[in-house]
Order: C-alpha cells, then sequence, then structure tokens
C-alpha cells in the first residue's frame, strides 16, 4: 500500500517542521522523522507505510494523507524567515464602491497594484513559506484585473481569503472565485449596518453572505463596534451561528481614516471592551509566544508600501520594489516583556498579548501616547480594569 499526501496540504518549515491543511485552515507541527515520511509521501510516487502506525492512523483520520496517486506537484518546503511570515495581508486596490464613515482607509489616492506585481508578490509569498493570504482592499474585486488575479491563485499552496463588503459579489462571480474563504462585513443588523455603510447595504451584505454558505465555500464575518450597533450583538450572533459562520471576528475600528470625521461613533474602553467576548472562531492571524499581536503578519498596501499591518500606513518599512522578504526583515517583533502590561503584572498577558499595538498607541484614552501603552479595549474586556476611573493612575 502506497499513500500520498492529500491534495489540499502542504509541508512547510517555519520555526519547526510543519503540515499545513489549507482546507481545514490546521497547522500540524512535528519532528524530522514524521516530516522526512511526509516529504516522500508529497512524491509522485508516494510513501509505504512508516513505522509508526499510530502516526499513519492519525494522518488517515485526519485526511491529510490519501491512498490515491497525486495529479499535481507541490512545492518542496525550504526554510523560512525567523519569525515567519505567515500571514500577508495584501491590499490589492483602493477602489471601492462604498464610504464607510468608519473606514480606517479614509478617502485615498487612487493606487492598485499591477497584475505583474501581484504575480511576484505571491511568488515572494510561496517562497517564504506563507500559511494565509488575506485579499483585501478598498473592495478587492474591483481591482481593474480581478479575473486575470483570481485565476493565478490555484497555483499557490497557501489558503486564500478574500475581503469584501459583498455589495458587488453576484452569483456569476462567487462561481468564479478561486478562494478557500470569504469574509464579508456586516457592521450590525439593518440600522446599525446601514448606518455607517449606507442604505441598504445590510441587505446585500446578507444577501452575499448566504450564498457563500450555500456556494460551500467557508464563510466568515467581520463586525467592528460602533455606537450605532451596541443593542444589536445578541441578534447578530444567533443570525452567523444559524448561517454556518466559521469565524466571527468583533473589533474595535482604529482612529484613524474616516472615522476621526465621525468621532460619535466612537465607544469608550469601558463600553465598548465587553462586546469584544461576542466573536467566535480562530482569527484571520495568529501571534507567537511571548511576543504581541503581529508576529507573523505583514501588510502590502495598494501603493507598493510595506508595513507590519494596514493601521501603519504611515510607517512602511519597505515597498514592493525592494522586495517582501528583505521589507519583511526589518519588521521587529514586540516581546510582551517590554509592555506596560508585563510591567504591571498582569495576569491575562499572555492570553491577551497586550491587544491592537496600533490602538494602544493611539487610541487607549493616554494622555501620553508610547509604543508599551496597554490596549485599554482589552483591560476592559478581560476585567483587568472594571471601570473608567480604573485607570486614571496611567494617565
Amino acid at each position: 500500500m502506497r499513500y500520498y499526501l492529500a491534495p489540499h496540504c502542504v509541508l512547510k518549515r517555519l520555526e519547526a517542521p510543519c503540515l499545513y491543511d489549507i482546507r481545514q485552515d490546521e497547522l500540524y507541527e512535528m519532528d524530522e522523522q514524521a516530516f522526512a515520511y511526509l516529504i516522500h509521501a508529497a512524491e509522485p510516487s508516494g510513501a509505504g507505510p512508516p513505522e509508526d502506525r499510530a502516526f499513519l492512523e492519525s494522518c488517515l483520520e485526519e485526511g491529510l494523507l490519501i491512498a490515491s496517486p497525486l495529479a499535481s506537484v507541490r512545492p518542496a518546503p525550504r526554510e523560512s524567515p525567523v519569525p515567519s511570515l505567515r500571514y500577508l495581508e495584501l491590499q490589492i486596490t483602493n477602489r471601492c464602491n462604498l464610504h464607510c464613515r468608519h473606514c480606517y482607509v479614509g478617502t485615498p489616492a487612487a493606487a492598485e497594484l499591477s497584475i505583474e506585481d501581484l504575480k511576484t508578490i505571491l511568488d515572494e509569498f510561496q517562497d517564504m513559506q506563507g500559511l494565509r493570504l488575506l485579499i483585501t482592499g478598498g473592495e478587492p474585486i474591483l481591482h481593474r484585473q480581478f479575473g486575470a488575479f483570481n485565476e493565478l491563485l490555484p497555483d499557490y499552496a497557501f489558503r486564500k481569503v478574500l475581503f469584501t463588503n459583498g455589495q458587488a459579489l453576484d452569483g456569476d462571480l462567487l462561481r468564479r472565485l478561486r478562494v478557500d474563504e470569504i469574509q464579508v462585513s456586516i457592521d450590525g443588523m439593518q440600522r446599525g449596518h446601514d448606518l455607517i455603510r449606507g442604505p441598504g447595504t445590510f441587505r446585500k451584505a446578507l444577501d452575499a453572505a448566504e450564498r457563500i454558505h450555500r456556494a460551500g465555500i467557508a464563510l466568515s464575518v467581520a463586525t467592528m463596534v460602533h455606537s450605532g450597533n451596541l443593542d444589536e450583538f445578541d441578534e447578530m450572533k444567533a443570525l452567523f451561528a444559524g448561517m454556518g459562520v466559521r469565524d466571527w471576528t468583533v473589533d474595535i475600528p482604529s482612529p484613524a481614516g474616516g472615522l476621526l470625521e465621525h468621532p460619535e461613533l466612537m465607544v469608550p474602553p469601558e463600553v465598548a471592551g465587553r462586546y469584544l467576548a461576542f466573536g467566535f472562531g480562530g482569527g484571520l492571524h495568529g501571534g507567537g509566544e511571548g511576543y504581541a499581536c503581529g508576529l507573523h503578519l505583514a501588510s502590502i498596501l495598494a501603493n507598493g508600501d510595506i508595513c507590519k499591518c494596514a493601521f501603519y500606513a504611515d510607517a512602511p518599512v519597505g515597498t514592493i520594489r525592494e522586495g517582501l522578504a528583505s521589507a519583511w526583515a526589518k519588521i521587529r517583533p514586540v516581546p510582551l516583556s517590554g509592555l506596560d502590561c508585563s510591567a504591571a503584572g498582569c495576569p491575562v498577558l499572555h492570553e491577551c498579548r497586550g491587544g491592537c499595538r496600533y490602538r494602544a498607541e493611539h487610541g487607549s484614552g493616554l494622555s501620553v501616547k508610547q509604543a508599551s501603552a496597554p490596549d485599554l479595549y482589552k483591560c476592559f474586556a478581560y476585567g483587568i480594569i472594571e471601570s473608567a476611573s480604573g485607570h486614571e493612575d496611567r494617565d
């Protein structure tokens, strides 16, 4: 009997040898012996049974190995940088069909990455052992060459996640998409959503989400907490649970772009913090033990700038002309030991990981902004601070 690596799996050399199940979005870390066996299983001739019967049975049960030969060859694993770049936000265009009142992008200058640049980026991300490509905008499907970009995607061995507002995602386009997951922005029920995105947008977003689920594509939802949707979270929770949503990301809008023009939408940390508990699922980019948010994340903007995340658009570390690997090498991880939270002995530091570092630096209500500041929204979410007066001594 010969065994073959399943077509939805790929081997990656990150900080440790790993197998990544693209379809299930699961990462398996293993020892060198198991990895060597799977390298043989990834070859066209497959591999015979391993000595470790329990390992084989586990791989078969998880659907990582199959008994049928593969028709395609996947890229051989190569050494990743350390820390590894696992998650890449790729803002392919700034074009959008909405003008949302809370959007951190604001009203940007027109910018769009060429199809040649996009292919180079995809090649670089695969070479760096990337796991998850987050395709964003603007509204990414409005890219002038989105069809050509979409057809490039099957050639790459990482998970592709499309972010959309759902307004232009019709059935024909949905059938042609070559992505593994689609995240739809739904910022409330009809009243709350339409308040910040425009009349009629909720119905279109919800219709798009339902079509995605019916099409068998993994569906996730992103919701921002704002002053107009606070009484709608229970209803949203029931709605999304019944729609087959695999991941519901609830977050606070960052104090940038359009939100600065609409301060009435902002919700203070002592109120907004508790709404963060409504989300479920694993999130779209993970962290690492001992480090703050963003250890394995980078962003490429539509103008070609490369940043540690899209919120830091005003502080790029490089451009696509220099190459993704060169820019990634300039991004410095933020150790938890360097945060004020660590010095204060926060009991949930390793669970919270300091929250959003951009929000902590720019919008947690501190009179003096500093890189080591706590994210007060997370402090209230975890009950570390019980009232607004609880952080007066930190100002």
